[in-house]
């Protein structure tokens, strides 16, 4: 009788649709930044030992990792046909061993141990000296896996690895599996339908009523800076969230957390849309840079660790939506009065209040929410803050309409007040909708869409602007 021949697979890239390495790197950084910086220099030409250290920092919850579907099938099936089924991976051996025990596969597992990076030539002599010349099938994902598939009975190639065709010319048996990611998952990843909240940056054209080409142009081009920054922090936010994504009902479904992109990839990405946000602020002038420099840390610090802060993550939301304002000012080159930002500064507080509510009521349990320092027992709380955010903003924009710097920008100052009104149901219908459940995850997001509430915010505009006396100016009337 034949003797089978186990099937051994490698994890990052194959078994896994993610890398544990990078889960671990990214994992620490969210749970210990200096301990895992520390680590990176000290073994930053010792992968193997970098590896362990990692993994120490930050155990994965590996049960969450997202699985390529395919080759757990073929796992799966070969073990029901009685075959041994064994892991080979440069992993750190602890989270190899711990994920073969989740899946029921073989108990002997090859692996970086702290001392040995299991990979390539060195991965390849181990699983000859277990299973002998071409006693064994290797299931592999890149071309560091070549050294190993010249040496196993068939080389199953997941994805498309363009040196692996080699291999054929060489009379090795090849099969080739599904994997890899897509241009559009990725797209996904940069969340362009947030980039509508930098739209913002034109409130600074509105509050200072300065309408003209040499403002909006540079602005125009700042909202696409700042977009590329944003979209670069979204991708760190999402590394830094994978457990705490993979946690949630829908945030799962994340290209990063689900696996649909590898991190790599996402590194690779932050890399070039920081580079060109800053390229661009900086053509801008140099005050656009410094403002985008410092959204661009809020939002990292956001990120590791201003979002797990209860009531902190609330102000920190508010004052990234304010540094759009401020942005936008800078990029047109007009002054935004100190009144504006004061008004601004609540409404983005009821905001950020309405973001948590609206995740509170979606949310399916009274846990926290992953990753943030929220319960359902909160949202009280929560409608209140975002109350007195509404009555601030009001009776900041009341102060101004009295004020000196008001009566000259807006002479109508009855028709000023008359906007209060709309003003006023557009902040409560806001909050109402999140309490209730009737948003998505980002208010701003929500009121670029929401039909009735842009009707109502056009209304407010439209007596702000015959306030100032722009409707007469314009048309004549």
């Amino acid at each position: 009788m034949t003797e089978v021949k186990p099937l051994v697979l490698d994890v990052d890239g194959t078994f896994l649709k993610t890398d544990m390495p990078l889960e671990t790197f990214w994992a620490g950084l969210g749970r210990d930044p200096v301990a895992t910086l520390g680590a990176l220099v000290r073994n930053f030409r010792r992968p193997e030992r970098l590896k362990a250290e990692l993994a120490a920092i930050a155990p994965l919850r590996t049960d969450l990792l997202p699985v390529n579907p395919e080759i757990a099938d073929l796992a799966l099936r070969s073990r029901m046909a009685g075959r041994e089924v064994v892991f080979a991976s440069a992993s750190d051996r602890s989270l190899v061993e711990r994920l073969a025990a989740e899946y029921g596969l073989s108990e002997e597992v090859f692996a970086s141990d702290g001392e040995i990076d299991l990979k390539g030539p060195t991965k390849a002599e181990a699983l000859v000296a277990a299973f002998g010349e071409r006693g064994f099938d290797y299931a592999g994902d890149a071309a560091v896996d070549i050294p190993v598939w010249e040496r196993a009975e068939n080389a199953l190639v997941v994805g498309r690895v363009p040196s692996a065709r080699a291999l054929t010319a060489q009379g090795q048996n090849v099969v080739e599996l599904p994997g890899g990611w897509s241009p559009a998952a990725l797209i996904r990843a940069l969340r362009p339908h947030h980039w509508v909240k930098n739209l913002l940056l034109l409130l600074a054209m509105i509050v200072s009523l300065r309408f003209d080409l040499a403002t909006l142009v540079p602005i125009l081009w700042g909202i696409v800076a700042l977009s590329a920054a944003a979209s670069a922090i979204y991708i760190v936010n999402d590394l830094l969230d994978l457990e705490a994504d993979r946690l949630h009902p829908t945030k799962c479904r994340r290209p990063f957390a689900s696996g649909e992109v590898p991190i790599a990839v996402g590194m690779a990405a932050f890399a070039v849309l920081g580079l060109l946000a800053l390229g661009l602020a900086a053509a801008i002038n140099w005050a656009f840079f410094g403002v985008v420099v410092l959204y661009m840390i809020l939002s990292l610090a956001y990120s590791l660790k201003l979002k797990r802060m209860r009531w902190v993550d609330v102000a920190t939301l508010s004052a990234l939506y304010t540094i759009r304002v401020i942005a936008g000012a800078a990029a047109g080159g007009v002054a935004v009065s100190i009144y504006a930002l004061i008004f601004l500064l609540p409404v983005f507080v009821t905001l950020g209040c309405v973001k948590r509510l609206t995740e509170l009521t979606l949310t399916t349990d009274d846990q926290p929410l992953p990753g943030r320092g929220y319960g359902r027992q909160d949202r009280g709380d929560l409608l209140n803050v975002a109350g007195l955010g509404t009555v601030g903003a009001l009776l900041v924009f009341f102060l101004f309409s009295i004020s000196e710097q008001g009566r000259v920008l807006y002479p109508a100052t009855w028709v000023l007040w008359l906007s209060m009104l709309p003003m006023w149901l557009w902040l409560v219908r806001m909050v109402m909708l999140g309490w209730n459940g009737k948003q998505d995850y980002d208010p701003i997001v929500f009121a670029m869409r929401d039909k009735l509430g842009l009707a109502i915010l056009m209304v407010t505009l439209g007596l702000m602007f015959q306030a100032a006396g722009l409707w007469g100016k314009w048309f004549g009337a």
